[in-house]
């Protein structure tokens, strides 16, 4: 069903693709494979690779994947233990949990043979993005963050909240964050779009069967819990990591450009920027916050989100954005031209002194 699913999602996709398993070995498991799909492999431009937020899959990618794929190569994945990925048991503890999300990555990375990508990842996928290019900086031209989870550190006025919020947040602790998706059992997708009727609206104008989003989500955690075991396994309170990436962004080596990206309406804290930009003094650094967006930012804004990981995608090729708008498809190349002017966003950029 979860297959079915992804291929009527992925219909709206222009751009030819290929879908397939990559044996990564004896990874977490005994045989671990990552669901891989791929776009414009022949292409020589830096490749850009998309890991996925906390309960999603690679279908959800697909407002933002022909905009990605008219100049590149493109890879998208279901983390090892999401989605269509093997669910193999992941360590309890939180670093060793994390160590084991990363080595999946770098193992998929031998398997395709990418020697260096622009990495982007959203929520968790952020987070595992920046800790993939701290233990394997050279394969990373670009780290682009979509709303990261896990990088501030949990902040003391959690235990001034109302005695109430404190000892619910304890109850739930035991339990995995998408629980409830599982126990509504047929009735999970009704469940998810009756709380969060927002993401089928993100994809309303480009995906008329109304359902299709909902049930694509509730086909990815219906099955085993295994890569939400870990990161419940990571996070101290859902909103925050047991190892916050702040306390080791000064680790990261110093030529990695780091474009970080947020949607103004998150409900993630957005009070690690300052930090980075403080611990990367001089290193390329660039801040860009979508005015209207939520943390689902490239659904609710694809176009300006679109526009920003293009021009990551231009300062790893080492080539200019007006060079690069010329290498694009006439259509591709408006839409860009368009979102420039349209955008609603705000930048800071700190460059290498």
């Amino acid at each position: 069903m979860l297959r079915a699913l992804e291929k009527k999602i992925l219909q709206i996709v222009k751009s030819a693709y290929r879908g397939w398993y990559v044996d990564i070995g004896p990874v977490v498991g005994p045989a671990d494979k990552i669901w891989t799909i791929s776009f414009n492999t022949e292409s020589p431009n830096t490749p850009l690779v998309l890991l996925h937020g906390l309960g999603a899959g690679v279908a959800l990618w697909c407002l933002n994947l022909d905009a990605f794929a008219a100049t590149r190569p493109v890879y998208a994945v279901d983390l090892l233990g999401f989605g269509r990925s093997t669910r193999p048991t992941f360590s309890t503890d939180a670093m060793e949990a994390e160590r084991q999300m990363v080595k999946s990555i770098e193992e998929w990375r031998k398997e395709m043979k990418l020697e260096s990508f622009v990495l982007l990842g959203h929520s968790m996928g952020g987070f595992l993005a920046a800790s993939y290019a701290i233990s394997y900086p050279n394969h990373v031209k670009h780290l682009v963050l979509a709303d990261p989870w896990g990088f501030p550190e949990r902040p003391p006025e959690f235990n001034e909240l109302p005695l109430w919020i404190r000892t619910l947040s304890y109850m739930l602790q035991p339990f995995n964050p998408l629980a409830g998706i599982r126990v509504a059992g047929p009735l999970g997708p009704w469940f998810i779009n009756t709380l969060r009727h927002d993401i089928t609206k993100k994809y309303a104008a480009a995906i008329e069967q109304k359902d299709l989003i909902p049930q694509y989500i509730y086909q990815c955690n219906s099955q085993t819990p295994s890569g939400e075991s870990a990161f419940h396994s990571m996070m101290s309170g859902f909103g925050w990591a047991k190892n916050p990436m702040v306390k080791r962004i000064d680790t990261m080596k110093k030529d990695i450009p780091i474009t970080l990206l947020y949607g103004s309406r998150s409900w993630i804290d957005h009070s690690a920027t300052d930090i980075i930009k403080n611990k990367r003094i001089d290193s390329y650094f660039k801040l860009q916050v979508i005015t209207g967006a939520g943390h689902h930012v490239y659904a609710d804004k694809p176009e300006a989100f679109n526009q920003i990981v293009l021009e990551a995608c231009a300062h790893a090729d080492n080539i200019s954005q007006s060079k690069y708008l010329a290498l694009m498809p006439p259509q591709y190349s408006e839409e860009v031209n368009q979102t420039e002017s349209e955008a609603d966003s705000e930048t800071i950029q700190q460059s290498p002194k």
